[in-house]
């Protein structure tokens, strides 16, 4: 049966898993697979097509495929290559990425509980097959051998009511500068958040997919080359601003029961995390099977929701059809 999001446990009425807080195995009954895409149901897509698609305007959310230029984290740079066939007559593309060196989806296999060596669904590290795997038939595969992977959504999509927090326009409204700097470790509160969403009017409802502007592709946009490749230097060099990691933020998260999370920094979380607390990719992807988006291109949408007055719209995304892929592109729009 369908995961009604109104009827779901609270955070607190959650199991523990071992010393973490907030275990959602087994909430999503026939749905396990997809986590909390569960919740957006036929009547949640629909609700969300009739209420929100008004004046049939839309927003691409992607960053070019080929941005940054130079990944985080130290993953692969981008190669595009338009080819000739033979004889020089038509053109083709081949495309060489990382499914999370831009606008990307987390997906269930991407990031698990660290210290305990599991994945979503207390799905042990050892399950997951490394390497290269050869399907040869796309009707006829193991089940075990692509579980968990991001297909679950491509077949699903991402698509409902999405709303959106722009903490950089609240912060700067009235000729005001932001009181931090996107490219360090500075945390959003959840009291941060609630004003946010009390100042553009949003009221969150279950099944929201909730989107966050941190600055951290506007800031990307106004900086100098080097500015850009300092960012870049390697792994354990990263800070960035995002949400704090609390209890508070989890309980504030959980009990308003959203489908997706995403922002436009690379990590959604505050990096490195908050000094004595644990990253909230375990919980959110490891604990929730929540779908975590980053380095969303939200400029454009935070222009067009200051000039409509409108902070609530219909989100449409479809990951690619990856058999077992752990994350995907976004391929991503807000609807008007």
């Amino acid at each position: 049966m369908p995961v009604n999001a109104s009827s779901l446990p609270d955070f607190d009425e959650l199991p523990p898993f071992k010393n973490f807080t907030g275990c959602a195995w087994g909430v999503w009954g026939d749905e396990t697979h997809l986590g909390s895409v569960s919740v957006l149901t036929l009547e949640v897509v629909a609700r969300a097509a009739k209420e929100e698609i008004r004046t049939g305007k839309s927003v691409a959310l992607n960053w070019p495929i080929n941005f940054p230029e130079k990944p985080l984290f130290s993953r692969k740079t981008p190669e595009i290559n338009l080819k000739a066939s033979p004889g020089d007559g038509s053109r083709d593309d081949e495309i060489y990425i990382n499914t999370q060196s831009g606008t990307q989806w987390d997906g269930l296999r991407h990031f698990g509980i660290l210290e305990h060596k599991v994945l979503y669904d207390n799905t042990p590290y050892s399950d997951i097959q490394l390497g290269t795997q050869k399907i040869a038939d796309p009707s006829s595969v193991d089940p075990a051998s692509v579980k968990l992977g991001i297909h679950h959504w491509a077949k699903h999509g991402i698509c409902g009511r999405a709303v959106f927090l722009d903490i950089v326009k609240f912060y700067e409204e009235g000729g005001r500068g932001l009181p931090y700097d996107p490219w360090t470790s500075h945390g959003f509160t959840v009291e941060e958040l609630k004003a946010v969403a009390k100042k553009e009017g949003v009221e969150f409802r279950p099944a929201d997919i909730l989107i966050i502007r941190a600055g951290f592709i506007r800031k990307y946009h106004s900086s100098t080359q080097a500015e850009k490749d300092g960012i870049a230097r390697g792994r354990g060099t990263e800070h960035f601003a995002g949400i704090q990691q609390s209890e508070d933020m989890k309980r504030f998260l959980w009990n308003n029961h959203f489908a997706a999370l995403a922002s436009d920094q690379p990590t959604f979380e505050q990096w490195p995390a908050t000094p004595g607390q644990e990253l909230l990719h375990q919980t959110i992807l490891g604990l929730w099977g929540m779908p975590l988006g980053e380095l969303f291109d939200l400029e454009a949408l935070s222009e067009e929701c200051a000039a409509s007055g409108r902070y609530t719209f219909f989100f449409s995304s479809w990951p690619l059809n990856i058999l077992g892929g752990c994350a995907s592109p976004a391929n991503a729009a807000a609807f008007f």
